[in-house]
């Protein structure tokens, strides 16, 4: 059988009803007055059959019988038929079994009118029965014994009515925290799953930062190297062999390092752990030079400690920018790396400017006009790395700007502006 909701399915107290009518019509089978007591009987059916679907109605039926008795319009029950007033614990107990709903709780002080309406119906005195109750039971009957058994009577049919009742409510308590624990369950099951998603996203994205920071440096260079050969060719033939051997270091150098990122991939690995730190800086900026850009690099105070993932966000900022430079600027453009330790953290200058020999660019397009994804990734390496980063192009001349910092402890970034203001000045 399934459950629903509202504690049982709708099909279940019809059934139950007619089972109820058809059990009670047998057992009175052959007795008297059985026309009048089919017309109880099917009243309380109804009364069990629609209490899922109409509980006001289950309710109002329960309570119009005793009373239709008491007025004589309804045969009054007899000592066999008497029973029949427990289909109203039935109906409490489906009633109280809903999960909402103002008819639930008002069908426990309405029990207790029901209550009081049984005990009349039971024990008024009739012609035929001075005293109902004491005759079916065979007690003698005596002056008073009649409020005796009214009070009996009620108090019994309201305790019955109320354990229905009761058992009705904590079912429904049980199976709201049954549902509840469900839903619980449903949601750290879909937040396991959102936090999944969320992983992966940001490995696709840290992947994507990393092999674009690798590839880019490496094909700037080549593509460098190339252009350089090809207009030295016709005056310096010798230089062809060089730049073609600096092109094929730089391209087996990017091989290396994409392999160790897609190693990392299968290997479930932390992409973002990488060799290369700060103290690779300075070989960068070697390179650069040798492929004829005028590129320096200067250190301000004691290197710090940060932590690997840390220095390979500074690494990747200036690889970043070195390469954006070489790209906008042209091989024989400047560069001017500065890393400044004397603050609480790392901070960061860069500025790179073209070449004034009118040299064409690597890609099209100004560094004004383009800053490419490159930008956005730096600033988010360094965000990810506790500190900031801006980019802009200085309004005085054609210097692109580059700066950034890196906290080295629980400091606030914005505590490095005045320094940083202070480098943009040098």
């Amino acid at each position: 059988m399934k459950i629903t909701r509202t504690g049982l399915s709708w099909w279940v107290p019809p059934v139950g009803g007619a089972i109820f009518f058809t059990l009670w019509v047998i057992a009175e089978a052959g007795r008297s007055n059985l026309a009048g007591n089919m017309v109880v009987f099917a009243l309380f059916a109804v009364a069990i059959g629609c209490s899922v679907v109409l509980p006001h109605a289950a309710v109002g039926i329960v309570l119009l019988v005793p009373a239709l008795q008491i007025l004589g319009v309804l045969t009054a029950l007899g000592s066999t038929t008497w029973p029949t007033y427990l289909a109203a614990a039935v109906v409490a107990f489906i009633v109280a079994n809903r999960p909402e709903g103002i008819v639930r709780y008002a069908a426990l002080p309405l029990g207790a009118l029901f209550s009081a309406e049984v005990a009349i119906a039971m024990v008024r005195p009739r012609a035929a029965e001075p005293y109902k109750w004491s005759s079916w039971i065979g007690q003698p009957s005596y002056p008073g014994s009649q409020w005796e058994d009214l009070v009996t009577l009620a108090l019994a049919a309201f305790g019955i009515y109320v354990a229905a009742w009761g058992i009705g409510f904590a079912c429904a308590a049980i199976r709201r925290t049954w549902l509840i624990g469900e839903t619980l369950r449903a949601r750290e099951v879909s937040f396991a799953e959102t936090d999944f998603e969320l992983r992966l996203a940001q490995d696709r994205a840290r992947i994507s930062r990393d092999v674009h920071d690798a590839l880019a440096h490496s094909l700037a260079v080549i593509v460098s190297q190339a252009q350089g050969a090809l207009a030295l060719q016709p005056d310096k033939p010798h230089v062809a062999g060089e730049s073609l051997n600096n092109i094929a270091e730089v391209g087996r150098a990017a091989l290396v390092e994409v392999r160790r990122l897609v190693e990392r991939i299968h290997n479930d690995g932390d992409v973002a752990a990488s060799h290369q730190n700060v103290s690779d800086i300075p070989p960068l900026i070697a390179r650069m030079r040798e492929i004829g850009m005028d590129a320096s690099l200067r250190v301000v105070g004691d290197p710090g400690v940060l932590t690997p993932s840390q220095e390979l966000a500074v690494y990747r900022i200036v690889q970043e920018s070195v390469t954006n430079a070489l790209k906008h600027g042209g091989p024989t453009g400047a560069v001017r790396v500065v890393l400044d330790w004397q603050g609480p953290g790392l901070a960061i200058l860069i500025s790179s400017h073209a070449s004034s020999h009118g040299e064409t660019p690597l890609v099209d397009g100004s560094m004004t006009r383009s800053r490419g994804i490159g930008i956005d990734g730096m600033k988010e390496r360094a965000h990810l790395a506790g500190g900031w980063l801006t980019a802009a192009t200085s309004p005085e001349d054609d210097t692109f700007l580059v700066t950034a910092f890196v906290p080295t402890d629980e400091v606030s970034a914005t505590g490095s502006v005045p320094r940083l203001r202070e480098l943009t000045r040098v």
